[in-house]
């Protein structure tokens, strides 16, 4: 009740705004001891049967945030108190970027969806690495998800990657390569399998030089042809990097209910939120079958329920990630799905 009364006022502001706004009281209120303490009692749930271990790492519940909320590491603190088990920051680029031009963020109330064109607008991996070192460490886990800057060419990507990847590769439990956003041009096209191996062999090279060996896993788009879906597996079981996210937000705009030509008003943009979660289920269903379950996944994609989350986990994630679900629902979403899947 107390989160429809405010999201009721929050839905009066651009999305963008009102994310930013939120985000900001939060972390402040998280910030003072009394209200921190009574925050973190309110949305605790924890239980032994709710750890995963995967790569190494032990979660200490399968339910995170998925990369594009908290892009600069700014509020991990005060998402922790959420109950989230992991925490993933990004997408980060070695450079500075603004992003596409306002507006870039917009809500489907109808379809309880969202649309972004953001266009990776972060702030640097120089500054999410400071925050990160200033951090003092919980035990939620944290993934650093990499992508390239806009103005950086394809041929030159790698770099862009390896780049993220050794400044963060302290500081992070695990990385995500980003190459599924629809929202920077020709992003796309290196999860082909000459530019997608080359990205990830490169990183692996680095890697190999560490003393410690830190996950690395590919997040993929939904709009993947079978035959992209069936290149992408093969390359992540030769090179052996450790999963699959599935998956990132669409380019298509089917099946929705909101009006035709407010659809077409916004534009270009990725589409995730209630509408995707088939898709994202199938997908993660397919990775599960043609890799005889041997590719470890996190599902995300649609995730507004306990239920939605344990339709994810039954098509094979290990893990699972929200986002949309969690601006439509609220934050006592991760709780929800936690008390699913101890039900369960």
């Amino acid at each position: 009740m107390i989160y429809s009364l405010l999201k009721w006022f929050l839905f009066k502001l651009s999305a963008e705004k009102a994310h930013h706004f939120t985000t900001s009281i939060f972390n402040t209120l998280v910030a003072t001891p009394i209200i921190g303490r009574f925050t973190k009692g309110l949305f605790a749930l924890e239980h032994k049967s709710l750890e995963r271990t995967l790569w190494g790492l032990t979660f200490k519940n399968p339910v995170g945030l998925a990369a594009g909320f908290d892009k600069d590491g700014k509020y991990i603190k005060s998402m922790s108190a959420l109950g989230f088990g992991f925490i993933e920051v990004g997408t980060i680029t070695p450079k500075p970027q603004i992003g596409n031009p306002k507006p870039r963020l917009f809500r489907l109330i109808s379809d309880q969806a969202i649309i972004n064109r953001m266009g990776f607008n972060n702030e640097g991996v120089d500054v999410l690495v400071s925050r990160l070192k200033a951090l003092k460490r919980t035990t939620v886990i944290i993934g650093g998800n990499i992508g390239k800057n806009k103005d950086t060419p394809n041929e030159d990507a790698y770099k862009d990657y390896l780049i993220c990847f050794e400044k963060l590769y302290p500081h992070v439990d695990y990385f995500v390569v980003n190459l599924s956003s629809p929202n920077t041009p020709g992003l796309r096209s290196l999860q082909e399998k000459g530019p997608l191996r080359k990205i990830l062999q490169t990183l692996l090279d680095h890697r190999v030089t560490q003393d410690i060996s830190r996950p690395i896993l590919l997040k993929i788009a939904p709009d993947l042809t079978e035959g992209q879906l069936d290149d992408v597996i093969e390359i992540v079981q030769e090179l052996k990097i450790e999963g699959i996210i599935s998956t990132n937000t669409t380019i298509e705009r089917k099946p929705l209910s909101a009006d035709a030509n407010e659809i077409a008003d916004i534009g270009a943009g990725g589409l995730s939120g209630a509408p995707l979660a088939a898709r994202a289920t199938e997908v993660v269903g397919l990775i599960n079958g043609k890799s005889n379950g041997t590719i470890p996944i996190i599902g995300v994609g649609g995730i507004n329920s306990g239920a939605s989350a344990i339709d994810k986990i039954n098509a094979g994630a290990s893990l699972v990630q929200v986002y949309s679900g969690f601006i439509y629902e609220g934050p006592f979403l991760v709780k929800q799905i936690k008390k699913s899947l101890l039900k369960a």
